[in-house]
């Protein structure tokens, strides 16, 4: 069955025109696009030669002036031998010095030896325990009592613990009677022993010894009596 179609709702004789329409637009608009780019592009170049103008026109340019090298410095006047030498006529008489040329090294040279030191006396160094005439503190045994009476102090911690006793020393009296070698043979407690050799020591020179009319070093026991 043949279909039949209106001559206004058949398209087939539009089509050539619609095609060729589209044409001319596409052309139309690719045409705008080329005029547009060239444009914005001679507008940035413009507008760049006009920034570059401006600056080359800010810019100032200037040259120093190169400042002159120091001048050199002053040479040195020379200085002429005859100024510092005093030049003498040949008949002028210089004054003879007399230099002695003798060779010196055969002489002998005395050196004279070292003075020893005196030797001391091994009877003077020797430590005696019993001799004619022992030696005495100054004043006798009873102001060596208050000498010990009045300078003792009983260690706190000796106090506190009730410790007591009798601490024996031994020392020697020089021939000169300075008091040496305090040594504590017997002790009774740190404390004690300590407070009883640092009186010892305090004591004044004594009357030394004596063995055959001299002076002589003596060894002494004292016993020290701590008592609450």
């Amino acid at each position: 069955m043949e279909v039949k179609k209106s001559p206004k709702a058949d398209l087939e004789n539009k089509k050539t025109t619609s095609i060729l329409i589209g044409l001319v637009v596409a052309l139309g608009l690719t045409f705008v696009a080329f005029e547009w780019a060239e444009q914005d592009i001679t507008v940035y170049e413009e507008a760049l030669i006009e920034a570059i103008a401006e600056d080359e026109e800010l810019i100032e340019v200037t040259f120093r002036d190169e400042t002159p090298p120091p001048p050199p410095p002053p040479q040195p006047q020379e200085t002429v031998l005859s100024d510092i030498l005093d030049i003498q006529d040949n008949e002028t008489e210089v004054e003879d010095i007399e230099f002695n040329s003798e060779d010196e090294a055969d002489k002998r040279v005395e050196i004279q030896a070292p003075i020893a030191p005196p030797e001391e006396d091994p009877e003077e160094q020797r430590i005696h325990v019993i001799v004619e005439k022992m030696p005495e503190f100054p004043g006798g045994v009873d102001a060596m009592n208050r000498f010990l009476v009045r300078n003792i102090k009983y260690p706190l911690i000796a106090q506190e613990n009730g410790i007591q006793g009798r601490v024996i020393c031994q020392f020697v009296v020089n021939s000169d009677g300075k008091i040496v070698d305090v040594q504590v043979v017997r002790g009774v407690e740190a404390s004690l022993d300590a407070e009883a050799k640092r009186v010892i020591e305090s004591m004044p020179a004594w009357t030394p010894g004596r063995q055959g009319g001299k002076n002589v070093r003596v060894k002494y026991t004292l016993p020290i009596r701590f008592k609450l």
